[in-house]
């Protein structure tokens, strides 16, 4: 059994996102974007094609909103600033923030140990924590308002 399954799609509104949307009950979709503005505009069009399909979107989250040093912790902003929240803002979603780039998400993934398993997991595992359990207590609370109402006559 499982309790929910992630899928991971490319940008914009690829065959793989139509197929998925006409071929599977879909409980809810994570918008994900980067600050750039052509980011932004893949994402614009997956939300339109989403809601056009009526697949329930959530909301949205900025990865790469910033990259953090490794040495100091001082975080850049390399990708811009606030794409993703605006956007979110702009189309009545929920901002659920934003995920730093952070090297040890990559050595994470390299060695095959995720990186809120790491000993040392940094800001970016600290934030896809908090973004799991978010999600999930939305799933949960959909679950709940979608559940049959069984009545005894």
């Amino acid at each position: 059994d499982l309790d929910y399954l992630v899928i991971d799609l490319p940008p914009g509104t690829s065959d793989a996102q139509l197929t998925l949307a006409q071929a599977v009950p879909i409980s809810g979709s994570l918008l994900v974007t980067t600050p750039q503005d052509v980011a932004v505009q893949d994402v614009t069009k997956a939300l339109a094609m989403f809601r056009r399909m009526s697949v329930p979107v959530m909301g949205v989250v900025e990865n790469m909103s910033a990259f953090v040093c490794p040495h100091c912790g001082e975080a850049t902003e390399i990708f811009g600033r606030g794409g993703g929240e605006a956007f979110a803002r702009r189309n009545e979603l929920e901002y659920f923030g934003g995920i730093p780039l952070d090297v040890r998400v990559r050595q994470g993934g390299d060695a095959g140990v995720p990186a809120v398993a790491q000993r040392d997991p940094g800001v970016a595992a600290d934030v896809l924590r908090q973004l799991a359990r978010t999600v999930a207590a939305r799933m949960s609370v959909r679950a709940a308002r979608q559940a049959p109402v069984l009545s005894i006559s």
